[in-house]
This record gives C-alpha cells, sequence and structure tokens, in this order.
C-alpha cells in the first residue's frame, strides 16, 4: 500500500515590508504590559529628572507609577470628579493638575495633599502646565479663558478670554519664560506672552484642536486636530510648513522623542504614527485594541506609554542592548567531533540500517488519510485556520473535489454550520487565487441547501451576501473589460496615425526625389 500525500498547499506570494533602521529600532520593543485604571487614560506625562515616573490622569485620581511598577507608588485622590492633565514641573518636584471643579491643584510629588488651590474657572479646567521659570502656572478651561497664575502668591496674574470655545490643550515654550500656547475647538491655536495683555498670534488649524506641541528649540509647532497634523513655522508669523493626512480618525496627542528627530501621534482609530521631522514621512506605526487618548514617551526613549478610552495602560519598554563582552562557557566539542563518520562508505559486507523519518501529519491530513471527509472540512472550517490561513481551507476544499467527495462533504449540516461555511465562501470567492474553487463549492452548496432556503433567516442572510459579493464582482469584471476596449481602441488609433504619418513621409520623400530629378 503506498504510502499517504499529505495535501499540498499551494503558496502565495506576499509583498514584502520594507524593513528600515526605524522599523528595527521601533520593533526592539518588549510585549506591552496592560495595566487597568479606573476611567479613561486623559493623561500621561513623564517626569524630566530620573527615575523617570510618570504621572496617569484616569477618571478623579492621578496615579504615580515607577518605570518598571505596574502598582502606582503614590497616589492623589484629593478630587471631587474628573481630574485633568497632570504635568510635572522641569525639576520633577511639583505636579500640577486641572478638575472638574474648576480648580487648579498644585501638588508636591512626593507627598499627597496639595500646597496651593488656584481659583478663578467656572468650568472645568482641561489644560495645565508650568512656564519654564517654573514659578508660573498657565492654565485653560471650559470657561473659553486662558489663566496665569503666580506660584508662591497663589494669585491670578491675568486672564486671557480670546477663545471662543472650549480651551482643551497647550504647552509651554522651553526657550522663553513668558510664552505658552494654548489651542481650542474654535479651530484656533493662539500664542501668548505673559508680557502682553493679548495674543500676539494666532493660527488657524480649521479643526477643533485636540493636541498642540512646540519643538525645543521653539521655532516651530506642531498642531492636532481633526485627522491633520500640522506643522507651523512661529519664526514666520505661524506659516504653515507641512499639513499631514496620516490617521482615519482624529489626532487625539502629540509627542516627540528625546532628540527630537521623531514625532507621534496617537488617534481614535487606534493607530501610533511614527513621522521623520526631516520628511515628515510616516516610518513607522503601532496599532493598539482601541481608541488612543493620550500619549508620551520616556526621556531616554526606553518606555512608550499609551493610554486608550476602555481604561487600559498600554507600557511598552525597550529590550536591553545585548553586552558584546564574551561570557566564560564550557567549552564545547569540536567541530570534527559532530561530523565524524559522514563520509563512510559502507562496505560491501555491512548490513546497512536505516532510520526511519517520522512524518507528523495535520488534523485535516489525518482526516483525509482515514476518508472522513466531512470532519476534515470541519478541521479547515474552525475561526484561526479561516481567517489566517484561507490558503488551507481552499486546499483540502480542492482535494476533496479532486476525490469526489466534496459533495457528501458539504451535506447534511445544520443551520450554524451552513451559516459558517457560507461567511468563509462570501468572503474568499471574490479574491482571484480562490475564485475556481470557491464558485464550484458556492454552486454544491446552493444545489444542496436549494430545498431548505427560507427555513432559516441567518442561512438566507448568507445566501444574499453571496449574491451580492458575486453581483458587485461582475460589475467590476464587466467595468474592466470595459476600460480594456477603451484603452484597446486608443492604441489602435496612436497604430493608424502612425502608420498615417510614415506613409506621407515615404510619400513626400519620393515626391521631392521625382522633383530633384526633373530639376537636373
Amino acid at each position: 500500500m503506498a504510502a499517504y500525500k499529505p495535501v499540498v498547499v499551494p503558496a502565495c506570494p506576499k509583498l514584502g515590508e520594507k524593513i528600515t533602521q526605524d522599523t528595527l529600532y521601533w520593533r526592539g520593543y518588549k510585549t506591552p504590559v496592560q495595566i487597568k485604571e479606573f476611567g479613561a487614560v486623559n493623561k500621561i506625562d513623564f517626569s524630566p529628572v530620573p527615575p523617570y515616573n510618570y504621572a496617569v490622569t484616569a477618571s478623579s485620581r492621578i496615579h504615580i507609577y515607577g518605570r518598571y511598577s505596574q502598582e502606582p507608588i503614590r497616589t492623589f485622590s484629593r478630587f471631587r470628579d474628573a481630574a485633568y492633565c497632570a504635568t510635572y514641573r522641569d525639576d520633577g518636584r511639583l505636579l500640577s493638575a486641572g478638575s472638574e471643579d474648576g480648580l487648579v491643584r498644585l501638588f508636591d510629588a512626593a507627598g499627597r495633599a496639595p500646597l496651593r488651590q488656584f481659583e478663578g474657572h467656572t468650568k472645568p479646567v482641561h489644560v495645565v502646565g508650568f512656564l519654564s521659570d517654573k514659578y508660573r502656572i498657565f492654565s485653560g478651561g471650559d470657561d473659553y479663558l486662558s489663566n496665569l497664575w503666580d506660584i508662591p502668591s497663589a494669585t491670578e496674574i491675568i486672564s486671557y478670554s480670546e477663545h471662543t470655545d472650549y480651551v482643551r490643550c497647550g504647552c509651554a515654550s522651553k526657550v522663553n519664560a513668558d510664552v505658552f500656547i494654548t489651542g481650542s475647538y474654535d479651530h484656533t491655536v493662539k500664542l501668548f506672552d505673559a508680557r502682553t495683555k493679548s495674543s500676539v498670534m494666532t493660527i488657524e488649524h480649521g479643526h477643533p484642536v485636540e493636541s498642540v506641541l512646540l519643538f525645543p528649540s521653539g521655532g516651530l509647532l506642531v498642531s492636532a486636530g481633526g485627522r491633520y497634523v500640522k506643522v507651523w513655522d512661529v519664526l514666520k508669523g505661524g506659516q504653515l510648513l507641512v499639513s499631514l493626512k496620516n490617521h482615519h480618525k482624529t489626532v487625539t496627542c502629540l509627542c516627540l522623542n528625546s532628540s527630537g528627530q521623531r514625532l507621534l501621534s496617537g488617534s481614535l482609530d487606534r493607530h501610533v504614527k511614527i513621522y521623520s521631522t526631516t520628511s515628515y514621512k510616516v516610518v513607522h506605526s503601532f496599532n493598539y485594541a482601541t481608541s488612543i487618548l493620550s500619549l508620551a514617551l520616556s526621556p531616554e526613549d526606553e518606555t512608550i506609554v499609551v493610554g486608550m478610552t476602555n481604561g487600559v495602560l498600554n507600557v511598552k519598554h525597550r529590550k536591553p542592548e545585548e553586552k558584546n563582552e564574551k561570557s566564560q562557557k564550557k567549552r564545547q566539542p569540536a567541530y570534527r567531533t559532530y561530523v565524524k563518520g559522514r563520509t563512510y562508505m559502507p562496505k560491501q559486507e555491512d548490513f546497512c540500517v536505516s532510520k526511519p523519518v517520522k512524518r507528523v501529519l495535520r488534523k485535516y491530513d489525518k482526516l483525509l488519510r482515514s476518508f472522513q471527509s466531512s470532519k476534515a472540512l470541519d478541521a479547515v472550517l474552525e475561526p484561526p485556520i479561516m481567517l489566517h490561513t484561507p490558503e488551507v481551507t481552499v486546499a483540502v476544499m480542492q482535494e476533496l473535489h479532486r476525490r469526489g467527495t466534496l459533495r457528501s462533504a458539504l451535506a447534511g449540516r445544520d443551520e450554524k454550520q451552513v451559516n459558517l461555511l457560507l461567511t468563509f465562501v462570501a468572503r474568499r470567492v471574490i479574491e482571484p487565487r480562490f475564485t475556481p474553487v470557491l464558485v464550484t463549492v458556492a454552486d454544491m452548496i446552493t444545489d444542496i441547501y436549494q430545498p431548505v432556503v427560507g427555513q432559516s433567516a441567518i442561512v438566507d442572510k448568507q445566501f444574499l451576501k453571496l449574491q451580492e459579493a458575486i453581483g458587485k464582482e461582475i460589475d467590476y469584471q464587466e467595468e474592466l473589460l470595459e476600460v480594456l476596449g477603451m484603452m484597446d481602441t486608443l492604441f489602435a488609433t496612436f497604430t493608424k496615425k502612425r502608420d498615417t504619418c510614415l506613409e506621407e513621409n515615404k510619400s513626400n520623400g519620393l515626391t521631392e526625389i521625382i522633383e530633384t530629378n526633373r530639376n537636373y
């Protein structure tokens, strides 16, 4: 009896991903650690000084996490309602935060109770930050105000009421201690100077502004709102340099790496895009489970923390670099020890014993070998195989059709199995590599289960989806044939014109030769 030959799964060519230095670098992060918070994470901020703890603002609490800790090492919970935008000062000693009740609170990073409380906003405060002189705080709220506060005296220095909608983001200049920027849902970004009574620059973003970011040099400003990330030249009066539209939904957060050469943006489309700040092209992207609200990168680029709408905190750490030092290992046998005797040629009187090669068959191969066609088909209709390796499912169907047992394998199925089968066929029948086999399968399914049409709403729905998919594909093929016909007509016209021009040139040349001969 001949040995069973496993089903041959045809290998389909795949487009290879271009591997760059950025790809290798950003892939050098470990598997993420998931931390569950009490609510949506609206802000993540790293301490600028070692050991680079980070503050996470979610619900009515602010949690401080260590770099590798999965439990908060400190909690600030002195909020009646939601807390917003917990931000570290440049020296990492103080922490400021806004709240739903309109108060701005100042905390000692090593303590728990608030040191200062600033009253002046009448609605929730979503934006809080320190100016670079470390003694003043700016804030923005849903009352359309942008306020500046003095920390030692806990008093309001100045209040700007130039926005016409909620103020939801802001940042301070690291170069000039009097300059800070706010972004609002009125589609504008305003640059304020504490020495003046009004804004010194207004930039129209075109969409509600969700996040703003100032480069360390202070010359470039990045704003995010809608699906757009825009870069502005502040030194040229707010001139637009580039507009990026790489996200499919609203961009909610921005971040720079430590060198300022890479810009990161997070969005509700569950992606984090990484741009080069020289070409502003996407060099890498991360995909997450749910919509992203906040994003932060540690000062040494060692940790990426992403906060999501479902309250999950996603933390990725860089893999430690491999040390080049040669570790003292136990001396292994020489190479000749392993290859000894491989070139030995058996003599005539020798008795050779061949070691049988054990073949490991997959589940569907074992069932096919025992002629269990229906169970073999069930084995390849499991969701992991159908979703990730559909070519295996189609290969088994093709083998069953070759054996002549496909119809019997498809028959005698209940509502759930027929629904699963039709879902797979309707989804994959339009792929050219699967179409020849799946058209035959669809034809058989229609013949077998036609008498029971109308008895199950679920099966009827799948039949309609299959009909719709095939109808769309037919229309698409007809359009392609029409385009092909148009192109053939155009090519034929060009060919005729070219032939006519050549004939005219030949005739003109012959006439000139005849006239020249006559003159002579």
